[in-house]
């Protein structure tokens, strides 16, 4: 039997658990141990192009989309899986355009199209708070804090980023975001830090990798993944944010130092004129592989260890030392994993 197509892929808020939507439905699954929580069948919800769980509540918002979709791809729908069957749909925002994707905090939802990116309370009382126009956003790029009020998103300049400071504008007022030119290409990845104080981007050229401080919105470290262009798929934050990983097309996933640089690697041509700027960058700590050609999502897991899923299918877990070792701890296919336990 064939393997379901993925659309999506998306880590919790804790990186804890994470969403699969394929065009056979919507499943659920937790990282430590690797087991399902939930599966939600085509017959249920048809094919799903986004799912996004809020921490490990039971409250989850999918949107449809894929091969054969149950519900449009304009309107994004909140489940609560508490609730009887037939009562589960308890909230939905319909837009205009097709919704490219979603983010959730503890008290907000942030529905993002291709030019804009609607913010509304969220679950009590859900009322439209705020409206960001963005340069074109097809990949769907915005990045939330968990525990500051920030949200990062694509400026209308090329490879820029706009910050909104949430706290600090009320609703119905005019919104001034602050703008970092972090690129000179489009921008391909976002990644903010628990505490919403860092931000790491990414261009479509996929050699560096540039962190911010969001309170200076300076400049903190600029890291090479590689010298020769890639499609970075994913870039996160450690929950202490001392380090950075980042996954490409190439089939590698790039673990940085983010607090102690000196634990990343330098070139050893340094001195040598003819590799130019190459020579001065900082590059991996260490790295590990994963099928090359194949999209997937990174973040860290407990202790130094990194989790890589990929959409074939496979759930990869390395753990890393300061010195640059990298070592296997877990491979599966999550896909073939079956549990008929909830949360």
């Amino acid at each position: 039997m064939s393997k379901p197509v993925v659309n999506n892929l998306r880590f919790n808020q804790d990186h804890g658990c994470f969403t699969c939507a394929t065009d056979t439905g919507l499943r659920l699954f937790n990282i430590e141990p690797l087991t399902e929580k939930l599966n939600l069948a085509k017959e249920n919800v048809g094919s799903i192009s986004h799912g996004e769980m809020l921490f490990r509540t039971n409250l989850l918002a999918i949107v449809g989309g894929g091969t054969w979709p149950k519900f449009a791809d304009n309107t994004v729908l909140i489940r609560d899986e508490t609730q009887k069957p037939d009562e589960k749909f308890v909230m939905e925002y319909i837009f205009s355009q097709p919704v490219m994707n979603v983010r959730m905090k503890r008290n907000k939802i942030f529905c993002v199209l291709r030019n804009e990116i609607h913010v509304f309370s969220f679950p009590n009382t859900s009322i439209h708070l705020y409206s960001f126009r963005t340069r074109d956003n097809f990949k769907g790029l915005c990045e939330v804090s968990t525990l500051r009020d920030v949200v990062v998103f694509p400026g209308h300049k090329c490879g820029s980023v706009e910050i909104v400071d949430l706290e600090r504008v009320q609703p119905g007022q005019s919104v001034c975001p602050v703008t970092i030119s972090a690129h000179q290409n489009e921008l391909a990845c976002l990644a903010l830090n628990q505490t919403g104080n860092m931000m790491a981007t990414a261009s479509r050229k996929g050699t560096l990798i540039r962190v911010f401080n969001l309170y200076s919105k300076q400049l903190v470290v600029e890291l090479r993944r590689g010298s020769d262009t890639a499609t970075l798929y994913c870039i996160s934050f450690s929950h202490d944010s001392a380090f950075l990983c980042a996954s490409s097309d190439k089939g590698t996933v790039h673990i940085f130092a983010i607090e102690d640089t000196t634990l990343n690697k330098r070139s050893s041509f340094k001195k040598m004129g003819f590799l130019g700027q190459y020579g001065e960058s900082q590059w991996g700590l260490a790295s590990f592989t994963v099928p090359a050609e194949c999209a997937c999502i990174c973040a860290f897991g407990s202790g130094h260890t990194v989790v890589a899923v990929c959409v074939d299918g496979t759930f990869h877990k390395y753990s890393f030392t300061t010195s640059g070792n990298c070592n296997r701890e877990a491979y599966n296919v999550f896909l073939d994993i079956g549990d008929d336990d909830m949360y």
